[in-house]
């Protein structure tokens, strides 16, 4: 509060540079967090078209999956799941958005071609090929879907975060600060007003000290002549006496 605040221009120096490293950095994170939703608008919107077609590879992939059962059964194609050699290999890395570091995930060995799938293509038939590309096609958009909705995630927690801190600057330290600046200088002015006060009230005093004396020397001055001026007077007739009392 402001009343904790010892009125002193030392403080209010040092109130005055807080005040303008946090004007900064209110600044600089409101540009920091309008620069994030800026980024975050553009990978939702990508999340959106990743979404529509993780759903419709979804959808095509079951139904695939249920013809290739249908026409060639469970074991045939469990058979062929089996089958397989080489497993996708995901790898991931990150980059860096606006200060926050999201993942950047790397596939590789997800879309395979007829002779790398591990099943012999004489005892299987086009419906387990199409499945199985179909769950090929559904898991790059997975793997897509997982990159783009961490980063909105990590993106949005740091909206947030930086939009607590953009509030806080803005409507509880700088006005506490904006407070305890206007409380010091107050306090200042009404120290300066009472010096000036006692100040002056020492100067009338001293001028009417200063008066007094010189009204007072004044006056001694002006009994010194009057005695002198009857000494004068008494002296010639003193002189004028002395010739009789000497006859």
């Amino acid at each position: 509060m402001a009343n904790d605040v010892k009125p002193t221009r030392k403080n209010l120096m040092a109130i005055e540079d807080r005040i303008e490293l946090s004007e900064r950095g209110h600044g600089t994170l409101e540009k920091k967090r309008d620069g994030l939703i800026m980024e975050f608008m553009d990978i939702l919107d990508k999340a959106q078209d990743v979404r529509g077609d993780l759903a419709q590879d979804y959808e095509d992939a079951q139904k695939k999956i249920n013809m290739a059962r249908a026409m060639e059964g469970d074991v045939a194609v469990r058979g062929a799941a089996a089958a397989l050699q080489e497993h996708p290999e995901i790898t991931t890395e990150s980059k860096n958005i606006m200060g926050v570091v999201v993942p950047q995930i790397e596939s590789s060995r997800v879309s395979k071609s007829l002779d790398q799938r591990g099943y012999g293509i004489m005892g299987t038939s086009a419906r387990i090929d199409e499945a199985a590309e179909a769950y090929e096609d559904l898991l790059e958009s997975i793997i897509l879907a997982a990159e783009v909705e961490t980063a909105m995630k990590k993106m949005l927690r740091e909206i947030e975060t930086t939009k607590r801190r953009v509030n806080a600057l803005e409507f509880k330290l700088l006005p506490e600060l904006y407070d305890n600046q206007e409380y010091i200088e107050q306090k200042l002015e009404e120290q300066e007003r009472e010096e000036t006060f006692r100040l002056k009230k020492i100067k009338e005093k001293k001028e009417a000290e200063e008066k007094a004396e010189r009204e007072a020397e004044a006056a001694a001055a002006e009994e010194a002549e009057a005695k002198q001026d009857e000494l004068e007077d008494v002296q010639p007739d003193t002189a004028a006496q002395s010739p009789a009392a000497n006859q």
